[in-house]
């Protein structure tokens, strides 16, 4: 096996399995190549979260056919746990693993790829979740300005996806999760402290912790808070951020860990709202209400004023009105986030949801998704108008034109600067934020100023 390529889709934990691949593959030296081009292997991470990411699973296992028709092609993830016949009619040829069976997938890729050296095989802890969070069926209309970064850095050189946990036992009324993925499961915590070692070997200086539905980490007596007190204290992490948590895990407790670990945990937290109608979130079969979740934004930021809180927000559930549509928007334009992810409902066979009175006609979900993707531009671009003025640390992650880059901010704003030094990629930054782009105003124009220390907290 000399080239391989990897094509995925879906969340962030998605992003953790497939980074764990790519250094799999990289230690045995493969060469990692686009999923368009032709490989010796194929290993497709597919997601069945909607019928629209069913839909894009099979292609792309019939578009990696064509790009490789003799390449040993791997499929694996949650289109596979559910509908696997489908699969199968795409590309009869490939091998398939469900998400029972991806211990088999390591054994594949050992089997298949010779190490150079006689190296041991890396663990793959990553390689047993696929799918999104807990927001469940979902489809996006289209990615935020992040969401397009992201997925132009895929696989990430700087920053590492670490799967902490997978599976969900909440059974919102719209989410096939539980039946792709099982009930929640924890990686054990050491394991986690030695992904997180793994990633800092690399070369990675921020970790992203993963899972299914995170807030329900426990390894024995552990919780979430506490796993992120154990990477703080016994590894020398510089930046920590979550991927999504639901708002009833965002405890005090957590908040105390943020707030006391001297800027190493992030100021950015991602918390699904889905809705901002009580009558809706019922449901969805939702385990909070809108001013809960007002009360718990107003935590966050008075804990950590400046804090970035990005949420979900669905589009046409069944029964939601155009009454119960404004009184969403009303409450998202009371809360002013940072960024707002928008899907469409999407049924998905099987869920109580399908099912339900008062499906929402595709015409109405369009005008709405219309109205919310703009408001959620706002928020962004309002967001990064505030950072004007304001000192803020940068990991440096993609090259732009002119000798410029391109990086996240603690708070996640994206930033980019004039390199004065060479390149910057890796680098953490302090950047005095200085204007909006005009081309892309949820992303802000800065100057450099000095390299930032990474904090004296250390592994011990």
């Amino acid at each position: 096996m000399r080239r391989a390529a990897i094509a995925n889709l879906g969340c962030k934990v998605n992003q953790s399995e497939m980074d764990a691949v790519e250094r799999l593959l990289r230690a045995r030296g493969v060469e990692l190549v686009d999923s368009r081009e032709p490989a010796d292997l194929v290993i497709v991470n597919t997601c069945t979260v909607t019928a629209i990411a069913d839909r894009k699973s099979r292609q792309i296992v019939r578009r990696s056919r064509r790009a490789s028709p003799d390449a040993q092609v791997l499929v694996t993830g949650c289109s596979v746990a559910v509908d696997p016949e489908s699969l199968a009619a795409a590309d009869p040829a490939a091998r398939f693993f469900d998400n029972e069976s991806k211990g088999r997938l390591l054994a594949e890729l050992a089997a298949l790829v010779v190490a150079p050296d006689g190296r041991q095989l890396p663990t793959l802890s990553g390689v047993e979740a696929v799918q999104a969070s807990p927001g469940g069926a979902l489809e996006a209309d289209e990615g935020s300005i992040e969401d397009d970064f992201e997925a132009r850095t895929a696989i990430d050189r700087t920053r590492a996806f670490v799967k902490i946990q997978d599976g969900c036992s909440f059974y919102c009324t719209y989410c096939i999760i539980p039946r792709a993925r099982g009930p929640a499961l924890s990686v054990a915590a050491d394991a986690v402290l030695a992904d997180v070692n793994r990633a800092l070997s690399a070369g990675h200086r921020e970790v992203v912790l993963t899972g299914i539905n995170a807030g329900t980490y426990a390894d024995g007596s552990i919780a979430l808070p506490g796993l992120v007190r154990r990477i703080l204290g016994e590894t020398s992490v510089e930046r920590i951020r979550l991927s999504s948590i639901e708002p009833q895990h965002v405890t005090d407790e957590l908040l105390d860990v943020w707030v006391g670990s001297g800027g190493r945990c992030l100021p950015h937290f991602h918390i699904p709202l889905q809705s901002g109608d009580d009558t809706v979130l019922r449901r969805m079969g939702r385990r909070y209400d809108a001013a809960s979740y007002a009360a718990l934004v107003a935590r966050v930021r008075a804990a950590m004023p400046g804090a970035a809180v990005h949420a979900d927000v669905i589009v046409g559930f069944p029964g939601e009105d155009d009454a119960a549509w404004e009184r969403t928007l009303d409450f998202l334009r009371g809360l002013d986030p940072a960024g707002v992810h928008v899907f469409r409902y999407s049924a998905r066979p099987g869920t109580p949801a399908a099912r339900m009175v008062g499906q929402v006609d595709g015409k109405t979900k369009k005008r709405r998704a219309a109205g919310a993707l703009a408001f959620a531009a706002e928020a962004r671009a309002r967001f990064a108008e505030r950072q004007i003025g304001r000192d803020v640390r940068v990991l440096f992650e993609q090259p732009l034109s002119g000798g410029r880059w391109l990086g996240h901010a603690d708070n996640h704003v994206l930033v980019e600067v004039k390199a004065l030094d060479g390149p910057l990629e890796g680098a953490i930054r302090l950047v005095r934020a200085e204007l909006v782009d005009p081309a892309a105003p949820d992303r802000v124009v800065g100057r450099l100023l000095v390299v930032h220390e990474a904090p004296a907290a250390a592994a011990g």
